[in-house]
């Protein structure tokens, strides 16, 4: 007996809208307080509005209309009456509370990532990454300025233009017996360095082939 009032209830607040839905003049007067049988509930950080009242059996569009208005209508009053208000340079705005209702993913959870060789290494030498771009300059006390570690102007390369060099008596033993000169020794190393480098890729290249190859 109950339902059957509650739907004669809501039959009747329809036919009232649904008439000031026709009527323009009316339809500026749709009251701003929405009461209904069964009260709203809200997550206001979701901005949802729970709705529990039935519906009328086969309703109409305008029906439909009506319900989706008055939850509108009862989700900004909630949203007006409890949260936080404030004036910004960008307009009015309202803070949120956390939601609380639980979302599913659209996406499944991604799976843990099996860590690199070199993870791997690093962990068991204690080696710790730097973050992206850290200790790139480095300041150079002659020019009093920051300059790069490496590459064009690089702090590596200090000594490549001096117009005199300090000799160590060995070293200048050694590059004559290759038949250098002491000068260009520093910019020999650090080619030999890169070549050794390049070696190196290519073997680990080589060898990740063939192991990938036997999998």
């Amino acid at each position: 007996m109950a339902s059957e009032n509650m739907l004669d209830a809501l039959e009747k607040q329809l036919e009232t809208k649904e008439a000031a839905a026709t009527n323009p003049s009316n339809s500026e007067k749709l009251a701003v307080d929405v009461n209904k049988p069964i009260p709203y509930t809200f997550d206001l950080g979701n901005l949802l509005c729970n709705d529990a009242n039935p519906l009328l059996p086969n309703p109409t569009e305008d029906h439909l209309y009506s319900a989706a208005r008055d939850c509108a209508q009862a989700l900004i009053n909630q949203l007006l009456t409890t949260c936080p208000i404030s004036n910004t340079s960008d307009g009015v705005s309202v803070t949120l509370p956390p939601p609380t209702t639980p979302l599913p993913r659209e996406k499944p959870v991604p799976e843990e990532k099996k860590p690199t060789k070199w993870e791997n290494f690093a962990a068991i030498k204690g080696i710790k990454n730097k973050k992206r771009g850290e200790g790139k300059m480095v300041y150079d006390e002659k020019k009093g300025e920051w300059v790069p570690k490496w590459g064009y102007k690089g702090k590596n390369k200090d000594g490549d233009d001096d117009w005199i060099v300090e000799v160590d008596e060995k070293k200048e033993k050694e590059a004559e017996q290759k038949g250098h000169e002491v000068r260009g020794e520093g910019r020999r190393e650090r080619m030999e360095k890169v070549k050794r480098n390049e070696r190196r890729k290519r073997a680990n290249e080589r060898k990740n082939r063939k192991g990938g190859g036997g999998g």
